[in-house]
């Protein structure tokens, strides 16, 4: 599907600090036979999802996961199409957030599961932990908790795979989650996880390169004791800020041993509200207020991720990433970006990162699956 490239202007913001043209640059990336499957969105608003799909195909994404709440499901599909498959989430309108998260998450598993979900989200940000008032070491949100276990029992037992987001990034530890009482410590969130790796064998997919971009060997040894463990790179600015700290020799060495074990995610929330002006939006909706910012901002996230993967390109990331500021209000503004490094990964590391990884992995068949 064509873009009009008069339909978008580029201009200077928070998703685009380099004044680029995201239609033109477009066109540099490379092209390959299949189309490109991005496994981590969050897609909402009847005329966002236009603009995100206009952006979707012009970087070359032909398929997009989505989680999207069931309500607004039907809505989406119509913009959509097959192209667009769900992920089952919980709701996160729901004022019992244990319920949402425990019991009630069953009825959703199942209205999901009529619409083709072949993926349940367990999501465990140590966010989480703000909902209920009990110390970490005792909270009924725990990934390993009774409520949380009897809940992927279910979802085992109804064919699907399994999708978390474990941790969060090391400078939320350092600057958001202080309190280790409440919301532990970021190996903790682990322990966590690998033990329910070890009791559900079906296929996992942890968010967000599993949460630990900023250390690949951590992550090495997960995907070598869990084989059943696979990673997305979804989360963009994040990812590009912690792997570009990396050499590109090790993020090149790192794609290369575990492809077919990473999926192309990209973490893009689209919602009707980055089409217009609002001073109480909440931070994730106010990174745009009109259409050329909406396609800038989900534009910007395909083109930091296809130049991270694709080139040997070293500079500032064209997006503003408020966690420098965070984490060092001296030298950081809330606009300043990152560096962004290229690693120029080999075209057969880049097929199985964009498609052909999700394609083995996300078939129509289960016969992964044993009751």
């Amino acid at each position: 599907m064509a873009v009009d490239p008069i339909r978008y202007s580029h201009s200077i913001g928070s998703s685009n600090r380099l004044n680029l043209d995201y239609v033109a640059l477009a066109a540099t990336f490379k092209k390959f036979t299949s189309s490109i499957i991005d496994v981590h969105t969050h897609i909402h608003g009847r005329e966002a999802c236009k603009i995100y799909r206009d952006s979707a195909r012009l970087y070359g994404v032909g398929l997009t996961y989505s989680m999207t709440q069931i309500e607004e499901a039907q809505e989406m599909r119509d913009c959509l199409g097959s192209s667009l498959q769900f992920i089952t989430m919980p709701s996160f309108a729901d004022t019992d957030k244990l319920f949402a998260h425990g019991k009630g998450y069953r009825d959703r598993i199942l209205e999901f599961k009529k619409l083709g979900a072949q993926v349940v989200k367990f999501w465990n940000a140590p966010r989480i932990y703000d909902a209920f008032d009990s110390p970490f070491l005792r909270s009924p949100f725990r990934l390993n908790s009774r409520e949380r276990l009897d809940v992927m029992k279910f979802a085992h037992d109804q064919g699907m795979i399994f999708m978390a987001h474990i941790g969060d990034p090391d400078t939320w530890f350092a600057a958001r989650y202080t309190d280790q009482n409440k919301y532990g410590t970021k190996l903790q969130q682990y322990e966590d996880f690998e033990d329910v790796l070890s009791q559900f064998k079906v296929p996992w997919i942890a968010a967000h390169m599993g949460g630990y971009s900023e250390n690949l060997p951590f992550l090495s040894s997960l995907l070598e004791r869990y084989p059943h463990l696979y990673l997305d790179c979804s989360a963009t600015k994040w990812v590009v800020r912690e792997l570009s700290k990396h050499d590109p020799a090790e993020v090149r060495a790192f794609f290369i041993r575990w492809q077919g074990r990473i999926l192309f995610g990209s973490d893009i929330v689209s919602h009707d509200a980055h089409l217009s002006q609002g001073s109480d939006k909440s931070e994730m909706l106010a990174k745009a207020s009109n259409r050329d910012d909406a396609f800038a901002l989900y534009a910007s996230r395909y083109w930091a991720l296809r130049t991270l993967f694709e080139t040997d390109y070293v500079g500032e990331s064209p997006i503003a990433d408020p966690d420098l500021h965070m984490v060092d209000p001296e030298n950081y503004t809330l606009d300043d970006a990152p560096t962004l490094r290229g690693c120029s990964l080999p075209d057969e590391s880049l097929e199985w990162l964009y498609f052909r990884a999700a394609q083995k992995l996300l078939r129509p068949d289960s016969s992964w699956h044993t009751s």
